[in-house]
């Protein structure tokens, strides 16, 4: 990635990754997008967390040759911060001397107009890439109506007194979104989502996801299967079940690769690093007031990982043997049924 510098304007040139993986989900979605946007359309591709929509928004962006603009999406944006505002004020005075005996002055002030990205990249035919639009407020977002379908820009006069600007035949744009009920994101008013091409992403499927953990990580395939067969099968469990994502095993992998940590339950580099990654609010259900994330981290990692893992994780009270969740609720519902005949007798003799 560089700085690239047409007519003023700072964009960046992009270049494909290395360790960008193409498997036939990945270039299908690829190929699309590409072929949308040659057509004239902007792009949307809209997920959850975790599903490569900006890594795959560069990717389809270098591929089209042309510097790129990155705007990043925020709550305190106005149209302003998207086409340019008045940046301070400019003054101009000149004296007319030549003839000794009468002084001439004349003085004129005006507004200095400053571009913003939106407008550059219209200008100059950039592809713009918009990340989590939705972030902003859609009144801030309202002046890509006319950029997006009639291909101009209306600008306010202050702006050396050019009101219209025809967008660059060259521009194109690509939006990022997560769903609505992320904390942060606006719902986008129906008028833009119309002008767009929208691709949904989601999970990919396990070939993708191992190539993409061991291209980023320079683990060995058959570890970054292990890593990914493990999140894959607790990504299955609780109450928020999208969670962990295609990152987690990333981060799982290239920290052991990293600390020269080996894939295996009794490596304590690797459960360490599961368990910071993976145990904190990934599964929303408790048992005595205590998550049962780490409980299932570790049966997973045995199920998947071999062995028994000898760290220092306290098993659970009187020595019950980890369980899966449901087995977990179940038992719950036991304890809290009223106790028999014999056991309240039991019971009642105690002093």
């Amino acid at each position: 990635m560089r700085q690239y510098n047409p007519a003023d304007c700072w964009a960046l040139r992009l270049e494909p990754r290395e360790d960008f993986i193409i498997t036939p989900i990945i270039e299908s979605i690829t190929e699309r997008a590409a072929a949308y946007l040659e057509a004239g359309y902007p792009v949307h591709l809209c997920g959850g967390a975790g599903t490569g929509k900006t890594t795959l928004a560069m990717h389809v962006a270098a591929l089209r040759g042309r510097p790129v603009m990155l705007l990043y999406g925020d709550e305190e944006f106005g149209s302003s911060d998207l086409i340019g505002a008045q940046k301070g004020l400019s003054s101009e005075r000149v004296i007319d001397n030549y003839i000794h005996t009468v002084l001439k002055t004349q003085e004129s002030v005006r507004t200095q107009w400053a571009d913003n990205r939106v407008t550059t990249a219209c200008r100059n035919g950039l592809t713009l890439i918009y990340d989590e639009f939705s972030r902003s407020r859609p009144e801030a977002n309202n002046v890509l109506l006319g950029i997006l379908e009639e291909k101009i820009i209306v600008l306010p006069e202050a702006r050396y007194g050019e009101i219209y600007m025809p967008v660059h035949p060259d521009f194109r744009a690509i939006f990022t979104s997560n769903p609505e009920e992320y904390a942060g994101v606006h719902k986008t008013q129906d008028a833009l989502l119309d002008r767009m091409m929208t691709i949904e992403l989601s999970h990919y499927d396990r070939d993708t996801e191992v190539a993409i953990t061991r291209a980023r990580s320079g683990l060995p395939e058959e570890e970054a299967a292990k890593i990914v067969d493990f999140v894959r099968d607790f990504r299955s469990i609780g109450v928020a079940n999208f969670r962990p994502t295609i990152r987690a095993c990333i981060m799982i992998a290239h920290i052991v690769a990293a600390r020269g940590g080996k894939v295996r339950a009794d490596d304590s580099i690797f459960y360490q690093t599961c368990t910071d990654v993976l145990g904190w609010d990934t599964v929303k259900v408790k048992r005595d007031g205590v998550s049962i994330a780490q409980h299932e981290i570790k049966r997973l990692i045995e199920k998947h990982c071999g062995g028994n893992h000898r760290g220092d994780l306290e098993p659970p009270k009187n020595d019950e043997p980890f369980v899966h969740m449901a087995d977990t609720v179940e038992k719950e519902k036991q304890l809290r049924r009223p106790a028999g005949r014999h056991q309240s007798k039991r019971l009642g003799g105690v002093n």
